[in-house]
């Protein structure tokens, strides 16, 4: 069963290749999780010079997954920001570069993801407590058929996609002046996986 795209665009081969690097991968990181930047403030946090981190901006700028915002900023100073909308990986890549960068870009999502779940872990026990209401931890061991699973990971990802407009929205209204001081940095994931499908053996349905 083929996946619907909820983003407003899917990397191409070239993208994927050019994403698939460290760095760049960590100055989108800063930019999704603290706002727009500088080439020479993101320098000093990835500890490399202004010219290559520079460079990098502009590669990841080609290729749509970042943008310049010109509201900010003085003279010549340059202000990059993510592009709103998401983006998604695709399908099967259509050379063996790109299904390797495919590769890469998979495994540091599995990393990163690991990394913030830790990272709340160990934050959640000062952080307010509206915060800590609103934040959950969810696991779900399920039988079901293929075209079930389709269809429920469909509906999370519609339900996603309204809460990503209305931050989109807020993104915008921001960038012109009218930050909403309520909200945070949210981040959320959601992963289906059919463990049993490549062994041709299921797991027990207990809802954990």
């Amino acid at each position: 069963m083929q996946s619907k795209s909820f983003s407003t665009r899917t990397l191409d081969a070239n993208a994927l290749k050019s994403f698939a690097h460290p760095l760049r991968l960590r100055i989108y990181e800063l930019l999704d999780e603290h706002g727009p930047s500088t080439a020479t403030k993101l320098a000093a946090l990835v500890g490399q010079n202004t010219g290559a981190t520079s460079y990098h901006l502009r590669e990841l700028a080609k290729h749509g997954m970042i943008e310049v915002a010109p509201e900010m900023g003085r003279g010549k100073e340059k202000y990059w920001r993510i592009v709103l909308g998401g983006f998604t990986y695709g399908d099967t890549p259509p050379d063996a570069e790109a299904a390797s960068a495919l590769e890469f870009l998979l495994d540091d999502l599995v990393r990163q993801r690991g990394a913030e779940l830790a990272r709340w872990r160990d934050a959640s026990a000062g952080a307010p407590e509206e915060w800590v209401r609103a934040s959950g931890f969810g696991r779900r061991s399920l039988r079901l058929t293929a075209e079930e699973t389709g269809e429920m990971r469909d509906a999370v990802f519609e339900l996603l996609e309204r809460y990503r407009a209305l931050s989109d929205r807020r993104e915008r209204e921001a960038a012109a002046g009218s930050p909403d001081a309520a909200t945070g940095h949210v981040v959320v994931h959601f992963d289906v996986l059919p463990l049993g499908a490549a062994g041709g053996a299921g797991e027990d349905g207990e809802e954990t």
